[in-house]
């Protein structure tokens, strides 16, 4: 990346199942036009209007399993039995051309990202990571119930995940305690305000 363009940023966002991610991250989208959504993998099947390489790349499950023997994936995780993932040249050729990324992904695919950023020091300069979540799981629990579009067993199956999820929210740089979605989205709009201004990612004052 030239020393002269800002650095961008990789936006990592987990949050149980119900908390309002899905949500926050189209208003993150519309409200910053510099920040793009990283498009990912999947086997699971295509629903209707879905469209290959825009909501999703759709492989077999075949395909996927040899992208990840070829190690292409950024992170990539089984949930509720399908296959997801990243691709690192998705994320990389967007840093690369000055866009911000926008990753929504489960706590095992932020862990997977943070290893990669580890060894790599554009995508560690870059990683901001925040976890999205209600105040209790008795909160969490009332927002799935009011969607009413779950069995019982498959709600408390989430609830189950969901506690083991919201346990890793020490591994992320913020903790985002949901509200309201006007809330959330202006918290989150100063995170990534914040962000932007530390002084390793923008250009120095002209002093001379």
């Amino acid at each position: 990346m030239p020393l002269s363009t800002p650095i961008p940023l990789l936006i990592v966002l987990s949050a149980p199942s119900g908390a309002g991610k899905t949500t926050l991250c189209q208003q993150l989208l519309e409200q910053n036009p510099n920040l793009t959504r990283a498009v990912t993998c999947t086997t699971r099947p295509r629903r209707a209007g879905e469209k290959d390489g825009v909501d999703y790349y759709f492989l077999s499950w075949e395909s996927f399993q040899k992208s990840v023997g070829e190690n292409l994936f950024l992170e990539h995780a089984q949930v509720f039995g399908n296959e997801y993932g990243t691709l690192k040249s998705e994320v990389l050729h967007r840093l690369a051309q000055g866009s911000d990324v926008l990753l929504n992904i489960d706590v095992q695919g932020a862990g997977a990202v943070r290893t990669c950023a580890f060894g790599d020091p554009d995508l560690s300069k870059s990683l901001v990571s925040i976890f999205l979540t209600p105040v209790s799981l008795a909160e969490l629990e009332l927002r799935l119930r009011n969607r009413g579009s779950e069995s019982e067993e498959a709600l408390q199956h989430r609830l189950s995940v969901a506690r083991r999820e919201i346990a890793e929210y020490i591994h992320f740089d913020y903790l985002l305690i949901s509200r309201t979605r006007g809330e959330d989205l202006r918290r989150m709009q100063a995170v990534i305000d914040a962000e932007k201004m530390r002084r390793f990612r923008v250009l120095p004052p002209e002093i001379l």
